[in-house]
């Protein structure tokens, strides 16, 4: 084929595929950001699978080439994130063991159904049926940040059969020392609400402390964040208003004290969310926890400093584990 033909297909080609991905991007722009996604997942070395559990259609991220008879690690995440908060340490831990990273039902890949309540006790019985269906024969290592952290108090709490170690990480469910986060989530404002770009860096600003780690979002991303979390701005408050200001807000703390697994407590002293006086409501309450309180990081501990996170959870886990 002459040259000049060959370079007619090939800028034939290109077009159609620039029109075929401006077609699938006008059907359905959050297609940006679940392609990026995609690729953190496949970089962290984890597939996806979902499970079908009632009502509750889960989507979650996995790796299941560790050792066997490895434990089983499961991280639960907080308001407004998603399973791909954990990626990085996953990453880090996939290699010793198994590791389970779901959306919660209501957000991420995982279903929401209408009026359903999503609150701290509905999802931590959600997450025990999940535990029975991924892990059926062994209890695992539940590991919960923020409002993933309040979940998995209830369910170690709850269903101590299900749940070997649990971890609690920046975690929600205790009266912590009052900040503006919390001024403003009894006041019955949602502080972590997107709606435009100055709020977005508003909300960025409130959830990481180490701005190296804070994460950029480059056009037209950020558009399309910026829409999807607008769109999710009424579910985004009635959850809020189970989890912070529902007389089931400080559950957690409460039930805590059933909690007779190892435990980790771990928080950052620059969280501008949990405040770090958590950890200490938190430890009065499960006296057998491991303490770790880290420098130089805020809410995302998870992101900022996931080396330390993944030592501290190594820790927990070969604890008086026997081989």
């Amino acid at each position: 084929m002459p040259r000049h033909r060959r370079l007619r297909v090939i800028s034939t080609a290109l077009l159609a595929l620039l029109l075929l991905a401006a077609a699938l991007l006008w059907h359905n722009p959050y297609a940006i950001i679940s392609g990026d996604f995609a690729r953190q997942r496949i970089a962290a070395g984890l597939s996806k699978a979902s499970v079908q559990i009632g009502e509750d259609h889960w989507v979650y991220a996995y790796n299941d080439e560790a050792p066997r008879n490895a434990p089983t690690v499961v991280m639960l995440h907080g308001f407004t994130g998603s399973k791909e908060n954990w990626f990085p340490l996953a990453r880090r831990l996939r290699e010793r063991y198994r590791v389970v990273v779901p959306d919660l039902p209501g957000w991420g890949e995982s279903n929401r159904i209408d009026d359903a309540n999503y609150g701290f006790l509905a999802q931590s019985e959600r997450v025990a049926h999940f535990l029975q269906a991924v892990s059926p024969d062994e209890p695992v290592v539940l590991l919960g940040h923020s409002m993933g952290g309040g979940i998995a108090a209830l369910t170690a709490a709850r269903h101590p059969d299900r749940v070997a170690r649990v971890a609690l990480i920046d975690a929600a469910g205790v009266r912590f020392r009052d900040n503006r986060f919390g001024i403003d989530v009894l006041a019955g404002r949602n502080p972590f609400a997107v709606h435009d770009e100055a709020s977005l860096q508003r909300y960025l600003d409130t959830v990481f402390f180490d701005d190296v780690a804070k994460p950029t979002i480059p056009w037209p991303a950020d558009r399309v964040y910026i829409a999807r979390r607008t769109q999710d701005a009424a579910f985004e408050q009635a959850v809020l208003d189970r989890i912070g200001r529902s007389d089931e807000r400080f559950l957690p703390g409460g039930d805590a004290v059933r909690i007779r697994q190892p435990a980790l407590l771990l928080w950052c002293r620059q969280d501008a969310v949990i405040d770090a006086s958590a950890l200490a409501l938190y430890a009065q309450r499960i006296p057998q926890a491991q303490r770790v309180m880290l420098e130089g990081c805020g809410h995302m501990s998870i992101l900022e400093k996931p080396d330390a996170v993944a030592n501290a959870v190594v820790e927990l886990i070969e604890r008086g584990r026997q081989r």
